[in-house]
């Protein structure tokens, strides 16, 4: 791991504990990702919560928590 572990230690958990569910039993952790992705989609759209307007802000906190750990 490297920078910031803790962002890396709480998607590693949430993904296991995704994993370790009925549903998501014996999958790879690429489609474990993309189920993670889709469900989230589903609930965005059942709570009335823009998924790509958030999928964005995510991108643009990533980006500067990326900026943050360069030296």
């Amino acid at each position: 791991m490297t920078g910031n572990d803790e962002p890396l230690k709480r998607a590693g958990a949430a993904l296991e504990a995704y994993t370790l569910s009925e549903e998501g039993w014996r999958t790879s952790p690429s489609e474990t990702l993309q189920r993670v992705l889709a469900d989230l989609m589903h609930w965005c759209e059942a709570t009335q919560r823009g998924f790509d307007r958030s999928l964005a802000l995510a991108r643009e906190r990533y980006g500067e928590e990326r900026a943050q750990q360069q030296p």
